[in-house]
């Protein structure tokens, strides 16, 4: 690959300032299986290349789904034009430093190659899930599934970049449905298709796999006669799998430099941050540690070099609760003068890079989950993410969890179902009182984090322990 594109850049007689060439390679497997019955047995294959041009200031973009001489030189013309017509116009004349020369190779961790087993033995691992999960005749409905995906990318460009990456992910999920009469509850494993981490198929069958299917299934039962979540201001305390989702709604969207630059208003909307905010706004109490990480093995979001070449290292954007840098590519830390990461990333070969979360963690704080909780009088615990909604400008937010226990004195006691919560970003965060330590921090990932026009799905990761927020609103309903 390395031999075809250097010569397609040699060659392309194009009077531009910069040419880079990402070229990618992907399958993907997905396999569901729904009350013990398959569903799903898909198989996909993409390959193709993105062309990115820059004249007097400008980037232009075009892909091909082909990679040979002829198809490439075509594209990166097409890209020049585009380049040099929008140059006119630009709103932030670009150069050849925001893409500067890379050279480097990731290769993400695994013990098992993807294709380990066959589709058939997949789908009996499937089957049997749901057959754990269903622990009595008030399961009504079981579903369990794994995907995998295999990407390699190659991205060349005209002033020496050579970079190679290589990574493979794997995402599972399963859960249940319990009804008595017209009392309905779900219950999944960690909340919609969390379990998603770069691996091999070691990911697939974990040790507590089978006891981990049944305790769901035994779950689902318990929350049909469990009491309702009651309606208050309390403490709330929130499992790792929770905090995925407050972090990338309430943190990651907000501080996307594009989105405070306005570039995602008309789609996915702006943000309540501003460009002056950065290294000033007290975003959370001093137990707020938020860091861009893609250098954690095995989280979801990991690599070595974004998609325009940059390379991606550790760097806090919230640190004890001030806000330090956004979630901004090179060209974008231009744009707004502010600091930024290494997060310019596309979903395949067919989009053009733009500023993307990667993985965004919450550092662990140094007390045990039990010493977290033991002061606490009455509160909820809640884990499991069931549903979100969040205004457009990342400000005010209310989500609802599959499941939850009653703290008493300091201890886990009844379980509560349809528990939600809602507040304001920055008075939640400001309202930290507490964070576990390390024993307790969990990672999980998403392959549906969506932005851009056309839409980019792209994966994230998101790693956290469990957290104390005091005076939140909690309340029942929407089971």
């Amino acid at each position: 690959m390395w031999s075809e594109l250097t010569k397609a850049i040699a060659t392309f007689d194009i009077p531009a300032d910069w040419i880079g060439i990402r070229a990618v390679k992907e399958n993907s497997t997905t396999r569901f299986v729904r009350d013990g019955l398959p569903q799903v047995n898909g198989k996909t294959s993409t390959v193709g290349a993105m062309l990115e041009v820059l004249v007097n200031g400008c980037l232009g973009y075009a892909a091909t789904n082909s990679l040979e001489l002829p198809s490439l030189l075509a594209a990166a013309q097409t890209a020049y034009k585009q380049a040099l017509a929008a140059s006119e116009w630009w709103i932030y004349p670009f150069r050849e430093s925001q893409r500067p020369k890379m050279v480097g190779e990731y290769n993400s961790p695994f013990l098992e190659p993807l294709d380990a087993l066959s589709p058939g033995e997949i789908n009996d691992l499937l089957v049997r899930i749901c057959q754990n999960l269903k622990v009595n005749d008030k399961i009504v409905q079981t579903n369990a599934s794994a995907s995998t995906n295999e990407r390699e990318t190659w991205f060349v460009s005209s002033n020496g970049s050579e970079v190679y990456q290589k990574i493979l992910s794997l995402g599972t999920h399963y859960g249940a449905t319990a009804q008595d009469e017209g009392i309905v509850q779900q219950r999944s494993n960690n909340g919609w298709q969390a379990h998603c981490y770069q691996g091999g198929l070691e990911l697939l069958q974990t040790k507590d796999l089978w006891h981990r299917a049944q305790q769901i299934g035994e779950q689902a039962i318990e929350l049909l006669t469990a009491e309702e979540c009651p309606t208050t201001r309390t403490n709330l305390v929130l499992a790792s799998d929770q905090m995925m989702l407050q972090i990338h709604e309430s943190v990651g969207h907000p501080l996307e430099i594009d989105r405070i630059l306005g570039d995602e208003r008309n789609y996915a909307g702006g943000s309540f941050v501003n460009k002056s905010d950065f290294g000033k706004l007290v975003y959370g109490s001093p137990l707020m540690n938020i860091t861009f990480d893609p250098t954690v093995p095995g989280e979801f979001a990991s690599y070595s070099f974004d998609d325009t070449g940059a390379v991606a290292t550790r760097e806090y954007l919230i640190k004890e609760g001030v806000l330090q840098r956004g979630l901004g590519s090179l060209e974008s830390q231009a744009r707004a003068g502010v600091p930024g990461v290494a997060c310019a990333r596309a979903c395949s070969w067919n989009r053009p890079a733009i500023d993307r979360m990667a993985n965004l963690n919450l550092e662990p704080g140094n007390v045990s989950f039990e010493e977290a909780i033991a002061n606490i009088e009455h509160g909820v615990y809640m884990e499991s993410n069931r549903s979100w909604s969040i205004d457009d400008r990342r400000y005010k937010f209310q989500f609802g969890c599959e499941y939850a226990k009653l703290i008493e004195n300091g201890k886990l006691t009844k379980t509560l179902r349809n528990p939600n919560y809602r507040a304001t970003t920055p008075e939640f965060w400001h309202s930290l009182i507490q964070v576990a330590d390390a024993s307790n921090w969990q990672m999980y990932g998403t392959a549906y984090c969506g932005k851009g026009e056309p839409n980019q799905a792209i994966s994230v990761g998101h790693g956290s322990p469990a957290c104390v927020f005091a005076n939140v609103e909690v309340f029942g309903g929407g089971g």
